[in-house]
């Protein structure tokens, strides 16, 4: 019998442990008894299933109102097959796992497009869906978080172009130095409360990039 100490220790740990699984997944599957039983292995994996939905139009609707944290998609359904549908859900932020039947190079080859993290054979096991979900989660945060950092880098940099642009404006129309034109443009940035990039951007009649704040 574990002691209270270790009980503390192993609630600590799970606590501190991030999530592997998804908690929500969207189920796109048009045959009734292969849908139900993903749902199933979902529940047991404590996972919530959204759907299923029988078709990748239907999935691309409930993806839209439910906001599923990811997707299971079969490859060949009515109306949208399961490779559009996932570049489609990739769209809205939500990765996909793609399940088929289907292993020729050709279903395999187009499913490297964007937004599909994962490619299971039917008939698909509980374990191996877990192990499937686990890697394409893990996946499609990393890549989530590289996009973020690229989009924060490229804001930054734009900025920093604004502020240089307003300097050098300063510098023209004013007769300062570099130096004089910066210091002008901290010193309005405290007078007024505002930030650096505010300044800046309101001098050459532009607006800031994204939410990213240039250093003062």
């Amino acid at each position: 019998m574990p002691t209270a100490a270790g009980a503390r220790k192993q609630t600590q740990m799970s606590q501190d442990t991030p999530t592997t699984l998804p908690k929500s997944v969207l189920v796109a599957e048009d045959e009734h008894l292969i849908a139900t039983n993903l749902c199933s292995h979902l529940r047991a994996l404590g996972c919530r299933p959204v759907g299923p939905a029988r078709d990748g139009a239907a999935a691309v609707e409930v993806a839209k109102s439910e906001l599923p944290e990811m997707a299971l998609l079969d490859i060949r359904m009515p109306q949208r097959d399961g490779l559009e549908t996932a570049s489609i859900l990739w769209e809205l932020g939500i990765p996909s796992v793609i399940i088929t039947a289907y292993s020729e190079p050709q279903y395999v080859d187009r499913a490297q497009q964007t937004g599909v993290f994962g490619y299971l054979l039917k008939p698909v096991a509980g374990d191996l869906l877990r192990v499937a979900l686990s890697v394409a989660w893990a996946r499609a945060q990393q890549t989530e978080s590289d996009t973020k950092r690229v989009h924060q880098l490229e804001n930054l940099l734009a900025n920093r172009r604004i502020i240089e642009q307003a300097k050098w404006k300063l510098v023209e129309t004013r007769r300062l130095t570099e130096p004089e034109a910066h210091a002008h443009l901290q010193t309005e940035a405290r007078n007024q409360r505002k930030r650096l990039i505010d300044i800046a951007a309101a001098i050459i009649g532009t607006s800031p990039a994204g939410d990213g704040a240039a250093g003062n």
